[in-house]
């Protein structure tokens, strides 16, 4: 009996021990992801955009004698243009004279008040300064799964991870990320489709980001396959990132 006693004594130290030494390894997991997440926060980010293999003679947007009017005043127009294979174009003009306007009569969020605009592709993105295609108050997987509801869980954990987004970093509330996190995350988000976009729309994409997030933005789209339209003030940005003509109005 005495011996019986002593070997569940034994049994039971042994098991205290063991569940001691599972916890003791959850909770250094537990740390080390979070110290992990806290580094790859502050590691300086090679953001790679998805290829597109945009071909130089693809039509992508065509504007003939489009004008635009906001209560009856004219805004701007006519303006006739097109968008070609991978072009990198500025739209210039004085603050008020629809330069964001034009963005999304491009889109489609917008109607023109005169002459005909043509899309010859729906793989078009639009990225405003403030990333408004984001819920501030969800979760960043939650938008990219909101904006991409035919992903599973483990494709949008990877499509994140490709922006640096891993693991618990991916449940960060939107209104809690910095300037350039944000716009890594709307990036993350856009281009997490089966088809990444052939155009993308960028509405003074620096103005709310630190110089090592311009730089990681600059780096970004100068290998960028796809077409770019940018309205920016930034005229060392616009440089960086090759931009061939402006439509100025």
């Amino acid at each position: 009996m005495f011996m019986d006693r002593e070997k569940e004594r034994a049994e039971a130290s042994a098991g205290r021990e063991g569940h001691l030494a599972e916890r003791l390894i959850g909770d250094r997991a537990d740390a080390f992801e979070e110290a992990r997440a806290r580094v790859e926060i502050i590691t300086p980010l090679s953001i790679e955009l998805p290829k597109t293999a945009l071909p130089a003679s693809r039509e992508l947007i065509t504007f003939n004698g489009v004008a635009m009017a906001v209560a009856s005043r004219p805004l701007f127009g006519p303006l006739s243009f097109e968008l070609r294979g991978p072009a990198r174009v500025a739209i210039g003009g004085a603050n008020g004279a629809g330069k964001s306007t034009l963005l999304r009569l491009i889109t489609g969020k917008a109607q023109p008040t005169g002459g005909t605009i043509h899309r010859h592709t729906d793989r078009i993105a639009m990225l405003d300064q403030h990333v408004g295609l984001l819920d501030p108050g969800t979760s960043i997987l939650d938008n990219l799964r909101r904006l991409n509801p035919e992903l599973s869980t483990n494709e949008a954990h990877a499509a994140l991870a490709r922006f640096a987004f891993r693991n618990r970093v991916a449940l960060q509330i939107v209104d809690t990320l910095s300037g350039g996190e944000r716009l890594r995350a709307g990036l993350a988000c856009v281009f997490a489709r089966p088809e990444p976009p052939l155009l993308l729309l960028m509405d003074e994409p620096t103005n709310h980001l630190d110089l090592t997030a311009i730089e990681e933005l600059e780096s970004a789209l100068r290998d960028f396959d796809g077409a770019l339209v940018v309205v920016s003030h930034d005229a060392a940005f616009l440089r960086a990132i090759g931009i061939e003509r402006e439509i100025a109005f």
